[in-house]
């Protein structure tokens, strides 16, 4: 055997008893740790408990009954009846364009020339990401979807634009920047366990005459869809110009506009209608750390009146969501996820079943409620997920209880 340094050796060792370990045990435990973790109650709820205490103390088989006894009405039949009216709900999603790709495969052994694992790749394959996912998730959950964003001259272009006529989405506002790479996002997994990823993109900020030519393709959709969703990845799409010129063209309007925040870019979103950051993006844009209830409160609040929109979810995986509207008390609904085996994909989740909720002519509460259930669904698949309209139903009826 050659001279190893001992670092290294004894990196190799600790990988070698990682990959080694059955993949369904390490599995198993993670989704039995999330289940014992992730429920929790809304906050004001039940004041003789401390919110903190009470999330330790909930286990799956009370879920129910705290979700019927939240302070607005779960009418399971309603929420499924707002759901079927999706297929007559058209949203235009604008922002970062991205191909997820996967390489999966298996590890058996350790490379002798660094201490990575070797992966005996399987099969390989490609989803839609970042603006397209919302867009895959709001086809599936039978929404009418247009896309609009900007990709490269090259061949994932082209297949980000097959992608989405075969999900029957309009490809019409997807245009190119010839010296702009389409993005790609690759992830090797093995063992249901994420490797390592890899990105090929480009950051910078379009050119003022390419976000000329998207604001002109929103005002000519303007008439014929009931929202906008921004999905925002930093990859460069989403600019102050951008944003004040959809502000300017919702004004006035019924159009719901419905930003997936990245936390560099919250200054841009004044006067959006809602925002769905997750704790980590909430907690760095209001300067306050979420440790626990009442920062959460601090941030949430601190975020609704900066921006000065009609309402904050902030979602907070295992813990569930909390909801802020400018008028009565912020509301936390507990997660529904069983098992957590990847949360890729999971805020273009929360975002397509808000907004598409909310455009169907669902109240915030209950917007933000079914989305809970969507995301507790797609968390629960390994690589990028969607939620179909009648599984989401099932579930609905499920935890619910059918009235």
């Amino acid at each position: 055997m050659p001279n190893i340094p001992q670092s290294f050796q004894d990196s190799r060792d600790t990988a070698e008893s990682m990959y080694r370990k059955k993949p369904g045990n390490s599995t198993k435990k993670t989704s039995e740790k999330a289940m014992d973790r992730g429920t929790s109650t809304m906050l004001n709820y039940r004041p003789k408990f401390s919110v903190t205490r009470y999330r330790k103390t909930i286990l799956e088989k009370d879920l129910a009954a705290m979700l019927k006894e939240m302070p607005f009405d779960l009418d399971p039949v309603s929420l499924a009846r707002s759901i079927e009216r999706f297929p007559k709900t058209r949203v235009l999603v604008i922002g970062d364009i991205i191909m997820d790709e996967y390489i999966w495969g298996d590890v058996s052994r350790i490379s002798p020339e660094a201490p990575v694992p070797v992966v005996d790749v399987k099969r390989e394959t490609k989803m839609l990401g970042g603006a397209g996912n919302v867009v895959n998730n709001l086809s599936s959950l039978g929404g009418e979807a247009i896309l609009c964003g900007v990709v490269g001259d090259d061949s994932t272009a082209r297949q980000v634009v097959e992608m989405v006529r075969n999900l029957g989405a309009a490809t019409e506002g997807i245009l190119q920047e010839p010296d702009r790479p389409t993005t790609i996002k690759t992830r090797i997994v093995a063992q249901h366990q994420q490797v390592v990823r890899f990105d090929r993109e480009s950051r910078r900020e379009l050119l003022p005459k390419t976000v000329e030519r998207l604001l002109r393709f929103v005002n000519r959709m303007r008439k014929d869809i009931h929202a906008i969703v921004v999905s925002d990845y930093a990859k460069g799409v989403i600019s102050p110009q951008l944003m004040k010129g959809l502000t300017d063209l919702v004004a006035d309007s019924d159009i719901v506009l419905g930003v997936d925040p990245k936390k560099k870019n919250f200054e841009h979103y004044k006067g959006i209608d809602v925002i769905t950051p997750n704790h980590h993006e909430a907690s760095a844009f209001s300067g306050i750390e979420i440790v626990d209830d009442e920062t959460l409160v601090g941030a949430g609040n601190r975020i609704l009146r900066h921006l000065k929109c009609r309402s904050v979810l902030i979602t907070q995986g295992k813990d569930g969501m909390t909801l802020f509207e400018k008028k009565g008390e912020p509301v936390h609904i507990p997660t529904v996820a069983r098992k957590v085996f990847d949360v890729t994909g999971a805020g273009d989740t929360v975002i397509s079943t808000f907004c598409l909720g909310l455009a169907a002519g669902m109240d915030l509460k209950s917007a933000a409620l079914i989305s809970n259930f969507a995301a507790g669904i797609v968390v629960g698949e390994v690589g990028t997920s969607t939620v179909k309209a009648e599984e989401l139903k099932r579930v609905i009826y499920e935890r619910l209880g059918k009235s």
